[in-house]
């Protein structure tokens, strides 16, 4: 399950993220939002890279940006090759997502906390990485349910009153192979 969570992890977390960049370039065409260079600068303080202010770190923003939605999406994947799939283990994977930010953020010196945002920039990161977990649930999600249950579904359908479907999406998936 390992080997085959971390491909379709990196695949998911991926395509993710594209969903999440597409709707941050049209949110910012309405709302005249600048990029975000927070990215990027995680990533240069990580690697030790000198910063370079005034310069726009835009290879090493899709860089940071694609690679930490890549490799989050392991996480998703592994969720769902375990049973834990649907729009329930989306939310609980965006809250998974919203703290890894946050750490390296922080950790870094790069970010403060999410407290202290000004709440429009708080609800537009909330509605982004939103966007990313669910995006990201539902790759996931399909290419697990190529395999069947995972184990989880599995023992739920042992247990008398419990649901062991995952949504019609995912069921349709299943019934198609």
């Amino acid at each position: 399950m390992m080997k085959r969570a971390l491909w379709q992890g990196l695949v998911a977390g991926a395509a993710g993220a594209v969903v999440m960049t597409v709707g941050e370039k049209l949110e910012q065409r309405v709302t005249g939002r600048p990029d975000s260079h927070v990215p990027a600068r995680v990533l240069e303080r990580l690697l030790g890279m000198t910063e370079k202010p005034g310069k726009q770190p835009r290879a090493v923003n899709l860089a940071m940006h694609l690679g930490q939605g890549a490799l989050a999406g392991v996480v998703r994947s592994l969720m769902a090759n375990a049973g834990v799939r649907g729009p329930v283990a989306s939310a609980m994977f965006t809250v998974v997502r919203l703290t890894n930010d946050q750490i390296l953020e922080n950790a870094t010196g790069v970010g403060a906390p999410p407290q202290t945002w000004p709440r429009r920039e708080l609800l537009v990161d909330l509605l982004h990485k939103s966007v990313y977990g669910f995006a990201t649930g539902v790759v996931a999600d399909v290419l697990a349910a190529r395999d069947g249950p995972g184990p989880g579904q599995r023992h739920a359908a042992l247990r008398p009153g419990r649901r062991s479907d995952v949504g019609p999406v995912l069921r349709a998936v299943s019934s198609s192979r």
